[in-house]
């Protein structure tokens, strides 16, 4: 049997790898704009709820004070070696209190792992806990009911020094009437041409996007709905934004 989140635990080596952090800089500049523009306050400190390898928060530490949070303690072992002047910590965006309050938060595609509405909600409290009175929430949703398409597969190579992984994605949804869908990561790692062949497995969330604005409202948010997009996505290609004022 395959076993799960391969990508965040025994193979979280090969994130940077396949994940540069250069490849964030467009992404970094565009939830900067983002912010500045939707802010009712100064924005100076951001909490970034489901981290990563810190690629993102290297793309936007040179506009922001930013602490990190992550559930795996590899990622946070790896983002803290690319950002060494950010504070990071391992927990839960569910359930993680810091006792401290941030001008704004970003939930960058972590909020994938949310699996049922009760964790949306959770991880949208965690983020207004944090904010401070008029502070800014924005998340972004990559897929939703009805978005998602059966068996779409991607693909990329990347290499660095002597590894070469070729690294292949497909998503399914084995039930459309519940709130979770599947992703099977396959990881072609060459090290000096020898061959290793790793699998992995996922399980993502996905809602209808009218949900993620109800349970915004609900914890206390003004939303105002935007659209995220990027250079690399096809013509027309965007992603719903939703951006959370405390109140």
């Amino acid at each position: 049997m395959t076993k799960s989140n391969r990508l965040y635990n025994d193979l979280a080596w090969t994130f940077p790898i396949i994940s540069k952090k250069e490849d964030y800089i467009e992404e970094g500049e565009f939830y900067t704009a983002k912010i500045r523009e939707h802010s009712r306050i100064k924005t100076n400190t951001l909490l970034n709820l489901g981290s990563g390898a810190g690629n993102l928060d290297w793309a936007m530490k040179m506009n922001f004070d930013i602490t990190g949070v992550d559930l795996s303690p590899d990622m946070v072992r790896i983002s803290q070696k690319a950002n060494p002047e950010i504070a990071y910590h391992v927990g839960d965006m569910r359930m993680v209190r810091l006792d401290k309050q941030f001008d704004a938060v970003i939930i960058h595609d972590a909020i994938n792992y949310m699996l049922t509405p009760d964790d949306l909600k959770a991880a949208f409290i965690t983020a207004h806990e944090h904010l401070k009175p008029k502070g800014l929430l924005i998340t972004t949703a990559e897929e939703w009911t009805g978005h998602l398409k059966q068996n779409r597969v991607r693909h990329q190579v990347e290499t660095k020094d002597n590894i070469e992984i070729v690294f292949i994605e497909n998503y399914y949804d084995p039930d459309p009437n519940d709130t979770t869908y599947e992703g099977t990561f396959i990881y072609l790692i060459r090290q000096n041409g020898v061959l290793q062949i790793e699998t992995d497995h996922h399980v993502a969330g996905i809602f209808p996007l009218p949900l993620w604005s109800d349970l915004m409202k609900e914890v206390g948010f003004e939303v105002i709905e935007d659209r995220f997009t990027h250079s690399e996505f096809a013509e027309g290609e965007d992603y719903p934004m939703f951006i959370g004022i405390k109140n």
